[in-house]
């Protein structure tokens, strides 16, 4: 593991689950695609928060960023296992790791910051956070933004949004973000099928008006990915190979 991920926890609240890869999951020659993956993160982490009274309706989460590290690309596994726990706490905000390992070599360690939410959609603060702050080991995660905008030079690519993206809050799911970063590391950034580092901070949410707009630069070795609207960039993501 990357020495800066923060490690599992010997004390508090660690959360595993298991997932099939399916064929829905996969790309054009079987591997496991990043949206796939994403979507495999975040209902662990519903999962999770559900099982411990910290999800819905009482309590919703905002993603704000997320690093995925894929070591070892997903090629032909077939399962995944995930273990996930809380990786740092801030006033209004908690991090969130994951650990993943499928049964034929793949292996990514991801990092998350979150945004808490009360019933009323508001910021809300964490009070008694119990095993969750307890794994968390006093650490403190920030929300600030880390990527920053798009070049001014980037190219601009018209990226229609469908009513299918859109989840239970209105908003486009975090998940969908990835399929746009899968469409175009077709045809630029690293190899798919070999390590690689993405990176995505969201910044204000994409609802289905919007007339969203990629702004895109990149080559061979790295993909930049600002999803624009109205003017104003709304989420950065970036791919780049490890090692």
């Amino acid at each position: 593991m990357a020495a800066d991920f923060v490690p599992m926890p010997e004390q508090g609240r660690t959360f595993a689950g298991g997932r099939r890869v399916r064929l829905a999951d996969r790309d054009g020659r079987g591997r496991l695609r990043l949206d796939a993956l994403a979507r495999f993160l975040q209902d662990l982490a519903i999962d999770d928060v559900s099982e411990m009274g910290w999800g819905l309706p009482d309590h919703l989460w905002f993603i704000r960023r997320v690093r995925i590290d894929v070591l070892a690309p997903f090629l032909e596994d077939e399962r995944i296992e995930l273990v996930t726990w809380c990786s740092g706490l801030a006033a209004l905000a908690a991090g969130r790791r994951w650990s993943v390992h499928g049964d034929r070599g793949g292996r990514a360690e991801v990092d998350s910051v979150w945004i808490h939410l009360g019933a009323d959609g508001r910021p809300a603060r964490i009070e008694a956070f119990g095993v969750y702050a307890e794994a968390a080991g006093g650490r403190r995660v920030s929300t600030r933004s880390e990527l920053p905008d798009p070049a001014p030079g980037a190219a601009h690519v018209v990226w229609p949004l469908r009513a299918t993206d859109v989840d239970l809050h209105g908003h486009v799911n975090n998940a969908v973000y990835w399929q746009a970063v899968e469409h175009l590391m077709l045809s630029a950034g690293p190899d798919p099928r070999s390590p690689l580092r993405g990176r995505l901070d969201y910044r204000e949410p994409l609802d289905l008006g919007d007339e969203l707009e990629l702004a895109v630069s990149g080559g061979p070795g790295r993909l930049y990915v600002g999803f624009s609207a109205a003017g104003r960039i709304k989420a950065v993501a970036s791919v780049e190979p490890l090692g």
